[in-house]
């Protein structure tokens, strides 16, 4: 099974792209995709507590599961004035 991840502001960044496609297992959840990143972009572990999540465009929390085909998207908080 495959998703895509969306990232945006600094966490694009820090990836250096900002849509990513990438495996997950069966009853994986965005926490565990979370972890899966944290691990290959270690400078996410600071966003951990802050960040929010969507799936297929709605707001959804970590514990959400996932399927086959899912956007999911990773938004860190921003500031602007």
């Amino acid at each position: 099974m495959r998703v895509t991840v969306r990232l945006f502001a600094r966490l694009r960044d820090i990836a250096g792209a900002g849509e990513l496609e990438r495996p997950i297992a069966p009853g994986a959840t965005i926490a565990s995709v979370w972890r899966d990143l944290a691990r290959e972009y270690p400078d996410f572990a600071q966003y951990e507590r802050s960040i929010s999540s969507a799936v297929n465009l709605d707001y959804a929390r970590m514990d959400r599961a996932i399927a086959d085909g899912d956007e999911i998207a990773f938004l860190p908080p921003v500031s602007g004035g």
